[in-house]
């Protein structure tokens, strides 16, 4: 299965929260607040979001983050690069060269290549602000759920926006509430 880690959900949802007023100085306290995440998990996505040039910090009472150029030029493919440990690759040919001993000869690796580089090109095409507001004409704006209750009262939940009753717009829907043992991902 492919699949992001957990720490790149995050930092996805922290980058989209951002770029919903990226003009703000965000505290890690109160992002974690808003998205409902653990002050060390935010913190820690924060300090790996900086070290790849995504968001920029300042110190002082009145410091925070802001995102480091506008969301429109963050993609999610920086995202991904920035926090996840492996480089982007389906297959581990497809990531780095010389890993695989069958590579020489392997007969559908050049397939695998070409593979990932659609999927590379679609992780580049998608910015934060997409993920915010999915442009108009956008395949991924036919992706939202329908609104409105579920068949059992509860308000419903968007993969970005989450559970009306959380609060935040941004409360990620995708992300299980927080729970003792996720208040700090090392």
């Amino acid at each position: 299965m492919l699949r992001i880690s957990k720490l790149t959900d995050y930092g996805t949802l922290i980058l989209a929260h951002m770029a919903g007023s990226p003009e703000r100085m965000h505290s890690a306290a109160g992002l974690a607040d808003a998205l409902g995440l653990g002050l060390p998990t935010v913190s820690k996505v924060l300090k790996t979001l900086g070290r790849h040039a995504l968001v920029n910090s300042q110190r002082g009472a009145h410091g925070g983050y802001l995102l480091s150029r506008p969301p429109t030029q963050i993609s999610v493919a920086d995202v991904i690069d920035a926090l996840e440990d492996q480089p982007f690759g389906l297959t581990e040919c497809s990531a780095s060269t010389g890993v695989c001993g069958m590579e020489g000869e392997c007969r559908i690796r050049d397939n695998w290549l070409r593979i990932n580089g659609v999927v590379r090109q679609a992780l580049q095409s998608v910015t934060v602000a997409d993920m915010v507001h999915p442009t108009s004409g956008s395949p991924f704006g036919a992706l939202r759920p329908p609104s409105g209750p579920d068949p059992g009262g509860e308000p419903a939940a968007h993969r970005l926006h989450g559970p009306a009753t959380l609060g935040s717009r941004m409360a990620a829907a995708c992300i299980p509430a927080p729970r003792a043992d996720d208040q700090e991902i090392r």
